[in-house]
């Protein structure tokens, strides 16, 4: 059996130590080779052969377009050998102008679009390079670029593109690797030009930098709301976060109506899927002010989003879908690139342009070298020319004559290899005159330009120069007024907080709450006009029945002196018994629930212990956020809270009875306002505590239950202070001591 066989070839190693080694070569494969782009030239290495496969197939913004199918053949077969789908759907992206802010290829049929549906199969799209990719791969035949071995290594591919496009940056990028990612936003190229003129001039620091580069600027525009120094932080970091935000403007109707027009969706949104949301918040009736939703658009994106009535305010209705729906999003910044193509680094925006910039000016020196050297071969071989023109007869002897013509006219005239080869090759009929004055021309002009570049060659201030020029003129091939360079995303300031109402969110509907003596509670629609039809569990009976609606906040008082809130839409249906309040609150065993009412904002309410002692408590501060609701009285001992009575506004007095059936009455002002505590004494008793309270106005006298009907008492006998003993009430008075019977 063969030496080199598999199952011999036992390696003798920690598993531990084999797993990290293979892990880490498929982490630096996927980070180097596949989903960080390089700060160079912005391209994934997918991208990058793509464009150079183009390039090779001479498919120039000039030339017809050809067979996506072909393009993505050439790119597997001979740079790239992955699935044809994934390198079929990058070169989609593109071209897709929702996606890219500069497109890269010039695509011909179905490329996709902005709600979501697929290109047309490769077989059937054509696609050529546009004059953003030609400037990325100008200078690519110059030995601008270093190339190395593809796969096979059967042909060549260049490591990195010239780059005469600051495309990281112009189109951004996004890429998951292993244990890192990148996410960049698109900016504006005018802006960017511009920042980068006044790096070359002199120092920018961040703040400056941000008056220049505003912000980013999205293929399918928005509005990005930040401040400014989140803006300045997330570019002087290279990490941070752009709030983006859809167009959006109110279209007036006939008669008082409306209509909000959104014109504009942030970046990485598909239309269909937002549209699909909106109508499912609408169905769901997550947004009660929301009517309709529909979609209008042509060339241009014009969702029609219509109120549910022209009291609905249109910059509340937005506010609700920004929190509900894609109409706001978030782009996270992580410029996370290849530095020099092999170091991952997260760069700020400045260092960023700076790298572009350098990458540029070697590129500059390459070609320049590589043209020199074309200039200086060239001015040999027309020197070799003219010895020639100065010596033609001999020439021609010797051409005729010799054996080894080369070698004599080396030795006869001082020429060298290369001068005696081009005379050797020379055609007859540029013997004639008119040639010799064409070489000595040529040969000046392409003197002038040999001590050119070598002047720029050897001095960095000139190469600099020359960067500022091709910057400043990259900058008018994308200044603000053209089509391709108008900025699309405007940078507006972090919007005023506008709070969108509970009530706005729920759909208002009548109901009834229901709760039974054991406890048992429930929202029944409408308003009952029979609640002693109400069935309630055997054993069970009727305690509280209230009429409110789904936007109400429901209130409960317990003897704990705790307040609870429930929202009206979140009691349980009316259908069966209900639901135990105890599930719903976290009110203890020992507790039993007072009384429950429709929280009112405005509203005051008295709130007293069976001693005798309270306060006034405003219905701002009893509303609770959590289930176990919120202390308001204080109880001590085994006395427990007994009473919440509502005020009236236009009551004055407090009319107080205690368990003893003395009745005191005093004046509303001298009982204080309080968020929480004991309060203070209300009546004094020998024993026993309070049995009712009741507000009223003086000057109408006090009202009670009197048989089957009312009676109206002057209490001017029983008026006195807060804390007095009070006296018996009036004939005819409950005997229950309570004022309602």
């Amino acid at each position: 059996m063969s030496n080199n066989d598999p199952i011999l070839n036992i390696i003798d190693q920690p598993l531990t130590e084999i797993l990290s080694e293979r892990y880490l070569s498929y982490a630096l494969s996927t980070i180097m080779s596949r989903s960080l782009p390089d700060v160079r030239d912005g391209m994934k290495p997918v991208h990058r052969r793509l464009l150079f496969a183009m390039h090779e197939l001479s498919l120039s913004p000039t030339t017809p377009p050809k067979k996506c199918a072909r393009v993505v053949g050439d790119v597997i077969g001979k740079f790239h050998p992955h699935g044809d789908q994934s390198v079929y759907d990058a070169l989609v992206r593109l071209a897709q102008d929702f996606a890219v802010r500069y497109p890269l290829v010039d695509g011909q049929g179905n490329f996709g679009n902005i709600d979501g549906d697929n290109a047309a199969a490769m077989r059937y799209t054509e696609s050529r390079l546009t004059a953003v990719a030609a400037l990325l791969l100008e200078g690519i035949d110059e030995d601008a670029v270093d190339f190395r071995d593809t796969y096979d290594g059967s042909l060549q591919e260049p490591v990195v593109l010239p780059a005469g496009f600051p495309n990281l940056l112009a189109n951004g990028s996004t890429g998951i690797a292993v244990g890192m990612a990148t996410s960049i936003p698109p900016h504006n190229v005018d802006e960017l030009c511009h920042a980068m003129e006044k790096m070359i001039e002199g120092d920018l620091d961040d703040d400056g930098l941000v008056d220049i580069v505003k912000g980013p600027d999205f293929p399918t525009g928005g509005i990005v709301v930040e401040t400014r120094e989140s803006i300045v932080e997330a570019y002087k970091t290279g990490r941070g976060s752009f709030r983006m935000r859809a167009r959006w403007h109110k279209e007036e109707l006939k008669q008082g109506l409306y209509q909000i027009v959104v014109t504009e969706i942030p970046y990485h949104v598909q239309k269909s899927k937002l549209v699909e949301k909106i109508a499912d918040l609408i169905n769901d009736r997550k947004i009660p002010m929301l009517e309709d939703v529909r979609d209008e658009s042509a060339e241009d994106i014009r969702l029609i989003i219509v109120p549910k009535n022209r009291n609905v305010e249109a910059e509340i209705l937005m506010e609700a879908l920004y929190r509900a729906c894609d109409l706001e999003t978030r782009f996270s910044m992580n410029l996370n690139v290849l530095d020099g193509g092999r170091v991952p680094k997260v760069m700020g925006l400045k260092q960023a342009l700076q790298c572009w910039l350098d990458h540029r000016k070697e590129v500059l020196v390459r070609r320049s070298n590589h043209r020199l050297a074309k200039v200086l071969h060239r001015l040999e071989v027309l020197s070799g020319y003219l010895i020639a023109y100065l010596n033609i007869d001999e020439v021609i002897r010797i051409i005729r004559e010799e054996d080894e013509p080369k070698d004599v006219m080396m030795a006869r005239f001082g020429l060298t290899d290369v001068q005696a080869e081009a005379v050797l090759n020379m055609r007859l009929r540029a013997l004639r005159k008119l040639e010799e004055f064409e070489i000595r021309s040529e040969h000046d002009k392409l003197s002038k330009e040999r001590d050119a570049l070598e002047k720029l060659i050897g001095s960095e201030t000139l190469q600099w120069k020359t960067i500022k020029g091709q910057v400043e003129a990259l900058r008018k091939m994308f200044a603000k007024d053209t089509p391709l360079g108008a900025r699309r995303t405007d940078i507006s300031d972090a919007p005023r907080l506008i709070e969108v109402p509970n009530e706005a969110m729920i759909e208002k509907e009548p109901i009834t709450v229901i709760c039974s003596k054991m406890g048992w509670i429930r929202a029944m629609k409408g308003h009952i006009a029979k609640p002693e039809d109400v069935r309630y569990k055997d054993g069970d009976e009727q305690s509280f029945v209230i009429p409110a609606q789904t936007t109400d906040k429901i209130i409960i008082f317990a003897t704990n002196g705790r307040f609870y809130t429930l929202g009206g839409d979140k009691l349980p249906a009316g259908r069966g018994f209900g639901e135990p309040v105890r599930l719903m609150i976290d009110l203890p065993n020992d507790a039993d629930i007072v009384t429950i009412f429709v929280w009112s904002e405005g509203a005051r309410y008295v709130v007293a212990s069976r001693s005798g002692y309270g306060f006034i408590v405003e219905a701002a501060d009893m509303i609770a956020q959590t289930k176990t609701g919120k202390q308001i009285l204080n109880v001590a001992g085994d006395t427990k809270a007994y009473i919440c009575y509502q005020l009236d506004k236009d009551h004055d007095h407090i009319a107080v009875i205690g368990q003893n059936r003395k009745l005191l009455a005093f004046p509303i002002e001298e009982l204080p306002s309080m968020a929480r505590g004991k309060g203070v004494i209300l009546q004094k008793y020998k024993d026993g505590g309070v049995a009712d309270l009741k507000s009223f106005k003086f000057a109408d006298g006090l009202g009670f239950r009197y048989g089957s009907g009312e009676r109206q008492e002057d209490m001017t006998g029983w008026l006195g202070k807060r804390a007095g003993a009070g006296r018996m009430p009036p004939n005819g008075f409950p005997r229950n001591n309570r004022f309602d019977g």
